[in-house]
């Protein structure tokens, strides 16, 4: 059946009409964070609101690890030199208030020291044009024994003074502090609720802006909610251990951050 010149103008305006919602509902979904989708199977069309929250809380934990690395001709040597340092160093935690089940030995090790020896006499002489090496072989010449331990203070003020004293016994490798809350369930919990009423105020703003209804909630899913922790490095050098008062240690914030999508059913 053959179209009239005023019904082909009316499809046309129609696709015309048609193209543009398509391109407005893209620019909505890059603008604002929210997407479509429309199941052809089940006549079903769902729309996903995005939505931040973020807690910054002081940290009341510091975590610290060093460890003992003492040399020694034989292994029961070495090994004994590492136990009177570890005794030192737990002594000093144990008068500065550190709970025994805050300190944790997470490794301890002990390897042979090699050294290449060469003989003596030559197997092969030296000519006037060549001179090969003298030969020789890897000789086991004493033990290095190490232990690693890694100390959780729960006053953080302390920090400095500890540090400073471990310092000062002959420990290596002192790193930290890696400054972190002792009980961050509740400060996710309130950056979840946070990223949820985000994710809320936009559904609303936009369904009406859309001229849409919501129904139920389809789906949910969470990212994020974890603690990016402050560090302080560097703070152990030759002048903190040769100073009588301790450094101070500044502690920050901690930000805890939390991303949800809620996909609605569209009514």
């Amino acid at each position: 059946m053959d179209l009239s010149q005023e019904q082909k103008v009316r499809i046309y305006y129609g696709l015309k009409i048609a193209l543009i919602a398509f391109l407005v509902a893209i620019t909505f979904n890059f603008l604002t964070g929210f997407s479509y989708h429309g199941n052809d199977d089940k006549q079903e069309n769902t729309i996903t609101f995005s939505g931040h929250g973020e807690v910054s809380a002081v940290p009341d934990i510091a975590n610290i690890y060093f460890n003992i690395n003492k040399e020694a001709k034989t292994i029961k040597e070495a090994q004994a030199l590492v136990a009177e340092i570890e005794k030192k160093s737990l002594d000093f935690l144990k008068e500065n208030n550190i709970l025994e089940k805050d300190i944790k030995t997470i490794n301890a090790s002990f390897n042979p020291k090699y050294e290449y020896k060469y003989e003596t006499e030559r197997s092969i002489p030296c000519t006037q044009y060549n001179c090969p090496p003298t030969p020789g072989k890897n000789v086991i010449v004493g033990y290095v024994a190490s232990e690693s331990i890694t100390v959780k203070i729960r006053n953080t003020d302390d920090v400095g003074k500890i540090m400073q004293g471990l310092g000062v016994l002959s420990v290596s490798d002192l790193n930290g502090p890696n400054f972190s809350i002792d009980n961050e369930d509740e400060l996710k919990t309130e950056a979840r609720k946070k990223a949820i009423n985000d994710a809320k105020e936009k559904a609303v703003v936009l369904a009406k802006d859309l001229d849409i209804r919501l129904g139920k909630i389809t789906s949910f899913n969470e990212s994020g909610n974890y603690p990016v922790p402050m560090y302080a490095k560097g703070i152990m050098n030759d002048n903190m251990v040769s100073e009588s008062a301790p450094a101070v240690i500044p502690k920050g914030e901690n930000l805890i951050t939390s991303d949800v999508s809620i996909t609605y059913e569209i009514r």
